[in-house]
């Protein structure tokens, strides 16, 4: 038994069709060059089965294999898995850095500081009150000071306490929201369960799904903004001990201890059911609450101080309330006294002591808040400055795996058009082979 010369013709067939497919796949890089998340393929060939020829079938009596030409194997998606998750865990590390530099910028704002609202200027206006009283002990309008400045200073403490509170309702409840229904993690959390189901048809029925890939991967460098992203195969077994699902993941999130993306169910977490340290925008938004939690104890202190300390040394009480959201004034102009009670007249102990707290504990304490809050800040900004560069290195380093360049697919192109060329001249050769054979032999004489 011969080759038939009919098989030249399926093997040039064959490399016009495998050609063909490198060019299509070529034409699909470049319509997704600017398409976010599209990762670069490329069709991946290899040599067809060869045709197995027995022995004594040919005039040799020799056995042989005969080359089939070639085949499509598969259409590889060119992706670094390490550097995805590398990628993921910085983004993740970006979105708790930006939350934190943008909160804590405004914290630092309602500090006030170099403008009137400015606490610590407003103290120092205080005992420099109590200084001007110490100097005029029998001065009205020095005692009228006294109580204007001292409003001025519990209404300081107020507002600052009442400012603190709202920006730390406000972390709190930007959690909440973006574990809502309105929030953008669940539109992300409801597309990953459907393409759970897309993905795993496709897989179980042989059919690639690069692109599927890509939008599940592009969605889970979404969610990894706003938090910790965990993706494993799903686990659950057939009967053989294989996986059941093919193709399926499941999707953890935040810590949280169930997944949030499990086959075709999401099940959102909560602000209670996340870890401490949930990472990105949501863990951002935690510390900062945190932060702000212990700035409002702090700033409590600092007025507890300034309560127990003036009225420690006033003969009547200056102030009233035990800290920074309820102090108040008691205190008038006819109840101020520069001296001690039942002291003689001029007497000017009170204003001077009270005067003499500046720059003490009172002092030093809204100085180490305003200290505090200022590193934290400085910290925050710094660590955003540092995710934002190694992320933007990171991006390169997977553009150059994935990304789509165009010299490469225009030459890519050139090469399969030749090849589809070549294959085309082979197609012909064979093709004028068999006219010949069929056409021009057996004709003598005619």
């Amino acid at each position: 038994m011969g080759v038939s010369t009919f098989n030249g013709l399926n093997i040039a067939l064959r490399g016009l069709t495998a050609q063909q497919r490198a060019l299509d796949v070529t034409s699909h890089n470049i319509a997704n060059v600017e398409a976010p998340g599209y990762s670069r393929q490329e069709a991946v060939m290899g040599a067809a089965p060869t045709l197995t020829i027995p022995a004594g079938a040919n005039q040799l009596g020799q056995g042989a294999q005969l080359g089939q030409g070639v085949d499509v194997v598969t259409y590889r998606r060119l992706r670094d898995d390490f550097l995805d998750l590398q990628w993921r865990a910085q983004n993740m590390s970006g979105g708790q850095a930006e939350v934190g530099a943008q909160r804590l910028a405004q914290v630092q704002t309602t500090l006030g500081s170099g403008s009137s609202s400015d606490l610590g200027a407003q103290l120092d206006t205080f005992w420099s009150a109590w200084q001007t009283l110490s100097s005029n002990p029998q001065s009205d309008a020095a005692k009228a000071n006294v109580v204007g400045t001292a409003q001025t200073v519990a209404a300081g403490f107020q507002r600052l306490d009442t400012d603190l509170a709202t920006l730390g309702a406000q972390a709190t409840t930007a959690v909440s929201d973006l574990l809502g229904s309105q929030g953008p993690i669940r539109p992300i959390a409801d597309e990953l369960a459907k393409l759970n189901t897309q993905i795993n048809q496709a897989t179980a029925a042989g059919v690639a799904h690069n692109d599927l890939l890509d939008r599940r991967d592009l969605l889970l460098d979404n969610l990894s903004r706003y938090g910790q992203v965990s993706v494993t195969p799903d686990p659950t077994l057939d009967g053989s001990g294989n996986p059941a699902y093919p193709g399926m993941i499941q999707v953890s999130f935040g810590g949280a201890s169930t997944p949030l993306v499990s086959q075709t169910t999401v099940t959102m977490p909560t602000a209670a059911t996340l870890s401490a340290t949930p990472g990105g925008t949501l863990g951002g938004l935690q510390d900062v609450a945190a932060k702000i939690a212990s700035y409002r104890t702090t700033l409590n202190g600092v007025a507890g101080s300034v309560i127990g300390a003036v009225n420690g040394l006033s003969s009547t009480p200056i102030f009233s309330g035990t800290g920074s959201a309820d102090i108040a004034v008691v205190a008038t102009s006819t109840t101020v006294s520069a001296g001690a009670s039942g002291g003689p007249a001029g007497d000017n102990s009170v204003a001077t002591a009270i005067a003499a707290l500046r720059g003490g504990t009172v002092d030093r304490g809204y100085a180490g808040l305003v200290q505090s809050i200022g590193a934290d800040t400085a910290n925050a900004d710094a660590d955003l400055d540092t995710t934002t560069r190694v992320l933007g290195s990171l991006t390169e380093q997977r553009q150059s795996t994935s990304g789509v360049s165009m010299d490469e697919e225009m030459a890519n192109m050139v090469r399969f058009q030749r090849g589809y060329q070549a294959a085309a001249r082979a197609l012909t050769t064979m093709d004028d082979m068999l006219n010949t054979l069929i056409n021009s032999t057996g004709r003598v004489g005619l």
